[in-house]
């Protein structure tokens, strides 16, 4: 089947921005919300002709797309083509069971559900508007609405964070039994004001990290998970597929504004202005885009950077030509990957080193 067969869309809007935060998000703004999913329906059939007759996936990323109003999320859900997986984000305090019913009628299969923590203190830490209760509440929610899969976002190392939070952050999580557990570091960037409250708190537990990423790991993975990409754990068969299609480099579209676009050897990103992306649709043009072209060196470098994420080994003939012939030696020499058959595997203890050997293979 020709064509890109992955579709991103992007609904920046949020009732709060939280202090981490650094993705293309915009608070509040309801009378604007129509008028972006018309600009969005717009770029999607502007941009239609590059995408495969039957999409492998779509994810409604964000922002939270579930605090959309109500009617435009339905009139974009009843608009876009039909796809094996569709996933949609969501903020426990937006779940209500006339939403998660909605979303079920509309074709969506897959709900990724913002936790982050279980503990109060944390919560607040984050500035998380979803207290415990509420994440409990949404995720039962959901499944009463039918949904048979269902992630849970968690986050480690958030400031003040104990050993003991982390380990019943965990059994909380698996309490509840979802198909899929995204287990992320928290990484405060540079310049939010997150950093600037918790800065010296984030450096002085940092030396901690290594150890609640290995219990993470092996709590899950004791828990019958398989650790199928360096964040991310799921129950057999219940990989995020759309997440799968970028760490295997395949082409996807992206739509929305901030939205990124990988087709062929050419990469775009919208400008992440909202005005000017609703006008330039409005006059049925392209939104403004910054655009890179890809050599086979550049993709072959993502190309090693994502694929050793996973858990599956790459094929040493696609990212030869990003590896660095005596940083591979010294990895393998170490214990750190392994060549087998064609391949290029990271073990286990790689695995908790990623980036580290990532860095030490790259050319």
């Amino acid at each position: 089947m020709s064509g890109v067969r992955h579709l991103y869309v992007h609904l920046p809007f949020c009732a709060h921005r939280c202090g981490y935060c650094d993705f293309v998000t915009l608070v509040g703004r309801p009378g604007e919300h129509g008028a972006y999913v018309d600009a969005l329906l717009r770029e999607l059939q502007l941009e239609g002709g590059l995408l495969a007759p039957r999409l492998e996936t779509i994810f409604l990323g964000g922002g939270t797309p579930t605090y959309t109003e109500a009617a435009a999320l339905r009139r974009l859900l009843a608009a876009l083509p039909d796809a094996g997986e569709i996933t949609i984000e969501a903020n426990p305090e937006t779940v209500t069971p006339a939403l998660a019913a909605g979303l079920r009628a509309a074709g969506v299969n897959r709900v990724s559900l913002g936790a982050q923590s279980f503990r109060p203190a944390l919560l607040d830490v984050l500035e998380r508007r979803a207290g415990p209760d509420a994440v409990r509440g949404a995720f039962a929610t959901v499944r009463e609405a039918g949904f048979e899969n269902v992630s849970l976002d968690l986050l480690y190392g958030i400031p003040g964070q104990r050993p003991s939070d982390l380990e019943a952050d965990l059994d909380d999580a698996l309490a509840l039994a979802p198909e899929h557990i995204s287990y992320y570091e928290l990484e405060a960037k540079p310049g939010t004001r997150f950093t600037h409250a918790h800065g010296d708190e984030l450096a002085r537990q940092a030396d901690a990290m290594e150890g609640y990423f290995e219990r993470v790991v092996e709590t899950l993975t004791g828990a019958g998970f398989r650790w199928y990409e360096t964040a991310n754990f799921c129950r057999p068969g219940r990989e995020a597929r759309h997440n799968l299609g970028y760490w295997l480099g395949r082409d996807y579209l992206g739509i929305g504004i901030g939205a990124v676009s990988t087709v062929g050897a050419r990469r775009w990103r919208n400008a992440p202005k909202l005005g000017a992306y609703v006008a330039a649709l409005a006059r049925g043009e392209a939104p403004a885009r910054e655009l890179e072209l890809l050599d086979a060196g550049t993709k072959a470098r993502e190309r090693l950077m994502l694929g050793l994420r996973l858990d599956r080994p790459l094929r040493f003939g696609d990212v030869a030509e990003a590896i660095e012939p005596d940083g591979l030696a010294r990895v393998v020499r170490l214990g750190l990957a392994e060549r087998r058959n064609g391949d290029l595997a990271l073990t286990r203890r790689g695995r908790f080193l990623g980036g580290a050997v990532t860095a030490e293979l790259m050319a």
